[in-house]
């Protein structure tokens, strides 16, 4: 790995050597810049891991010069320290750090300090070296599995494309035989053998036309192609359908097929009502199919509702063959049914359960069954619906004031950023308190009932994460009826952080660099729970 390159720019040459004798002890190149536009130049042909920049210089300065590096995509992230004389206001401090600068060191620069800071930007420099390195092996590593990846894709999208086509095929001359076949009962004057021979007919067309539309409904879900929808419907429209077209086949076993719903499902469902009809549709047909004497029973229940959502659960149960232990490990897999003897005496394909399996895991729900085998089957499912609801008002809540004596706690270890959030809530109108660490923002919210507490994740002493779980403990023991607003101040943005401060019981998220608008926003959402 090459030496790393430090860029330093100042107009004085003395300030120059003094810098190279201070950072001496690092492996590293310095590259010198005696004006701002000199140190433009050099990044325009060098790869640099930090830049130390003077701010007072002739011509353009270095707020100008780290301006112009920010629109570049070379140094649009190259760490850059301030170094200056001006420290005074702490305008110059924040004026640099909305340039972008990661920090401001004034002058007369005390060598410890410059070196510790250095330090840890070497050491990011390198860690986010030996990722790349990682990266670019593992994306050689993966050329070929993305090889394979681009085959199995093409071999699933061919044969979907197959099977598509032969469904179509077959269905053609299907619906000419089917079609036929009901005239010739329903419209001809059919002696009783004949009637007999048609009714054969047209009930193994439907068959073998449900078998394909099957096998197409298989095809579609495995290649990712069917979309649910979320339109308005009655659960109970979509079950009485289904036990109205389902009931003749009952009828001619002597089979009764008895429904419960309950009262309290609201009238008004959000879903897809095309596949909760095929799911209950394969479960009663199987159930109709392997029952001799009985009853089919569907049920319709309420697991747990909210005020927009509710879980169902769905039962469909019958006193038919049961299914063996063994048998229980085969339902809803792909062509399977639970024994040999059972293909031979009911007929099938084994796709059904498996179609009601994928459909009700493509709709986020879970699919089982109970049973002993000779003593019948209950086979459930749970499925999530939105329901019709009055919606608040949002808009007035928008436009609710925000008290002025909202009181705020700040915890961050970094009196810049300090200091920057201060002037935001000051231009806003707002005072803050600060807490250099978790446990004192811990001992100040014991103290002080504060509305809101921006808290940083990462801190000495105790951390945002833990200084958060320590504040919820608090609230649990004392019985607080109105916890406070935590919000996570931070740079980490990956998902993994964000689920981290969730956990801890934050409120909210908010990255760094924020502006006034997000900060207004976190002050709304404070105040509105």
């Amino acid at each position: 790995m090459d030496k790393p390159k430090v860029l330093i720019v100042d107009d004085l040459i003395e300030n120059l050597i003094s810098l190279e004798m201070i950072l001496e002890s690092f492996d590293i190149t310095l590259v010198r810049a005696m004006s701002g536009m000199e140190a433009l130049r050099q990044t325009l042909n060098e790869d640099f891991a930090l830049a130390i920049l003077d701010v007072q210089m002739p011509g353009m300065d270095g707020y100008e010069t780290l301006s112009l590096m920010r629109k570049r995509k070379r140094t649009k992230y190259l760490p850059v320290i301030f170094v200056s004389a001006i420290h005074q206001s702490d305008l110059h401090i924040i004026k640099g750090i909305e340039t972008g600068a990661v920090d401001f060191i004034p002058k007369p620069i005390i060598p410890e300090i410059l070196i510790g800071k250095v330090r840890i930007f070497l050491d990011l420099y390198f860690q986010k070296q030996k990722l790349n390195h990682l990266l670019k092996q593992l994306e050689k590593n993966n050329k070929q599995l993305d090889v394979q990846r681009i085959k199995a894709e093409n071999a699933t999208r061919t044969k979907a494309m197959f099977l598509a086509n032969m469904s179509h095929e077959i269905r053609t001359p299907l619906n000419g035989i089917i079609g036929i076949s009901k005239i010739l009962d329903e419209e001809t004057n059919l002696n009783q053998r004949q009637k007999e021979l048609t009714e054969i007919l047209s009930a193994s067309g439907e068959n073998l036309l449900n078998i394909v539309n099957n096998i197409l409904d298989f095809s579609k879900i495995e290649s990712g192609q069917i979309q649910l929808e979320n339109i308005e419907f009655e659960i109970s429209d979509v079950i009485f359908s289904i036990v109205k077209l389902l009931k003749f086949n009952a009828d001619k076993k002597g089979l009764d097929i008895i429904v419960e719903i309950d009262k309290d499902i609201p009238k008004k469902l959000f879903g897809d009502p095309l596949r909760l009809n095929q799911i209950i549709t394969n479960l009663i047909n199987n159930a109709i199919k392997f029952t001799e004497k009985g009853i089919v029973k569907v049920s319709v229940g309420i697991v747990k509702k909210d005020i927009q959502n509710i879980e169902l659960i769905f039962k469909i149960i019958d006193t038919g063959i049961g299914i063996s232990e063994k048998g229980k490990k085969k339902l809803f897999k792909d062509f399977s049914q639970t024994e040999s003897s059972t293909t031979r005496k009911y007929g099938g394909t084994g796709l059904g359960l498996a179609i009601c399996s994928q459909l009700t895991t493509l709709m986020n729900g879970e699919i089982s069954v109970n049973s002993i085998l000779g003593k019948g089957a209950e086979f459930w499912f749970k499925l999530n619906f939105e329901y019709n609801m009055e919606k608040k008002e949002e808009n007035k809540l928008r436009d609710l004031e925000i008290p002025k004596n909202l009181k705020i706690l700040y915890a961050e270890d970094n009196p810049i950023n300090q200091k920057v959030t201060l002037l935001h809530l000051k231009l806003l109108g707002f005072n803050c308190d600060i807490a250099n660490h978790g446990i004192e923002a811990f001992e100040m919210y014991k103290k002080n009932n504060y509305d809101l507490i921006l808290m940083d994740m990462i801190m000495p002493v105790l951390d945002g994460i833990g200084a958060s779980r320590k504040i919820r403990n608090y609230e649990e023991i004392n019985k607080i009826t109105k916890p406070v607003y935590i919000v996570a101040v931070t740079a980490n943005t990956y998902s993994e952080d964000k689920q981290k401060c969730l956990e801890a019981g934050m409120n909210d998220f908010i990255s760094k660099p924020f502006n006034r608008v997000e900060l207004k926003i976190i002050l709304h959402n404070a105040i509105r729970d």
